[in-house]
């Protein structure tokens, strides 16, 4: 019979960062049951595969997972390869583009194998929904339907603000909460976990499952971590969520020194954001960290620890994360050039070519006007020299070494041809 901690002292761990908790007090009493007669909870999430690379932000809800399975219970890992064809139309103003099942298959290749740099594989019951939906006869298809009223669809936003714009609602739409909540009752879970933005779709699995006569889950929801360009404004945090198509990410399998260096890059205040929804420090620990920062602590050396826990995590290796503290120092704190910078071709039909133009099409900003402000306060060299005029030109013809930033460098070869 496996040995769980006190119900209240897994319930200190399991609550910590979360948003939703459907409800408390009846987690508080299956934690009870479940240490009473020694059977594990069978927790579940499911991702849908629609993208092959993980970032940190799937991480947060990943690392409530390891949690529970750390404690002694179930952990499910659901592969929603059918739900993902069918499309998940959670913050969708417009109808989401459907994937093919071959679309799907391979995202999800490195899926897994990305999961479990956080989860134990070896203590992970790993599933894919296609298991009992491809099979689903079509009496089941309207008995799953029967359930759930047209009225409590409308409730979720995004569904009511189409209907209130007249923009077109398709019938699979509405499959998909209820796909979702299916997969619930087929794997008889007491738990499923999610972000903030899933609660609605994870709330339909515990309405239906007691027509399917199970006990409701229990419902929890992780944050979604904003992205790296986040700030701290009146005390809250501010920006766009972590995500690939805003490049304010960091991947799970990027090499160490570049996720060394965008964790440096972020606030310095909205570090601890990171600390708290991804580090494995107590509430005691990231208590006195906090202290130390309002003391006059440097906060550069405060990012520093969470980048070696991060690339140790996720590279296995303390000395691995060493390394890339040191490479850091040496190139983006000092005078040193990395090895690795990228080059990058530009044409132009004019002899010359204006920096900021450079500067965009190199990665190294946003946009043209972003550039010709960093030039301007003095952030940009060239063959590393300072350029301070925003009209500065490349000639044709020539190789030039940009670097933009001061405190966190980047660097990028311009050849302009």
């Amino acid at each position: 019979m496996p040995a769980f901690p006190p119900a209240e002292e897994q319930l200190a761990l399991l609550t910590r960062g979360v948003v939703d908790l459907h409800v408390k007090a009846e987690l508080g009493a299956r934690l009870e049951a479940s240490r009473q007669s020694g059977t594990p909870l069978r927790v579940k999430a499911g991702f849908d595969p629609t993208r092959p690379d993980l970032h940190i932000g799937h991480a947060v809800l990943m690392q409530k997972m390891r949690q529970f399975q750390e404690l002694g219970h179930t952990v499910i890992l659901l592969v929603g390869d059918f739900t993902a064809m069918v499309g998940d139309p959670t913050g969708q103003n417009d109808l989401r583009p459907r994937l093919t099942r071959e679309q799907v298959q391979e995202a999800a290749k490195t899926y897994t194998d990305q999961a479990f740099k956080i989860l134990d594989a070896k203590e992970t019951e790993l599933r894919e929904n296609s298991e009992w939906l491809d099979t689903m006869k079509p009496s089941a298809v309207v008995e799953l339907m029967a359930k759930m009223t047209v009225s409590r669809m409308l409730e979720r936003n995004d569904f009511g603000q189409r209907f209130a714009d007249h923009k077109p609602i398709y019938q699979h739409e509405f499959l998909y909460p209820l796909l979702q909540g299916y997969d619930s009752v087929a794997l008889e879970s007491d738990v499923e976990l999610g972000g903030t933005d899933q609660l609605f779709n994870l709330l339909v699995g515990r309405d239906i499952q007691p027509k399917y006569g199970q006990k409701p889950q229990i419902v929890m929801t992780t944050p979604l971590l904003e992205g790296t360009d986040a700030k701290m404004e009146g005390g809250r945090v501010v920006g766009k969520k972590m995500s690939k198509s805003a490049d304010n990410y960091i991947g799970l399998t990027e090499p160490p020194l570049v996720q060394f260096r965008k964790v440096m890059q972020i606030d310095d205040d909205v570090i601890f954001r990171y600390f708290e929804l991804l580090s494995a420090k107590s509430n005691d620990e990231l208590a006195a960290l906090k202290a130390e920062r309002a003391a006059g602590r440097n906060p550069m050396e405060i990012k520093a620890l969470f980048a070696r826990e991060l690339i140790e995590r996720f590279h296995g290796s303390a000395a691995v994360a060493e390394e890339a503290a040191a490479a850091f120092a040496k190139v983006y704190s000092g005078d040193e050039v990395p090895d690795d910078v990228r080059e990058v071709t530009v044409p132009t039909e004019q002899p010359t070519l204006w920096i900021a133009k450079a500067l965009s099409v190199a990665g190294l900003v946003k946009s043209t006007g972003e550039g010709k402000r960093l030039v301007e306060q003095g952030g940009v060299e060239v063959d590393r020299a300072r350029v301070t005029d925003a009209n500065h030109q490349l000639e044709r013809g020539k190789r030039y070494l940009l670097r933009v930033g001061s405190k966190n460098r980047r660097f990028a070869y311009v050849v302009v041809s």
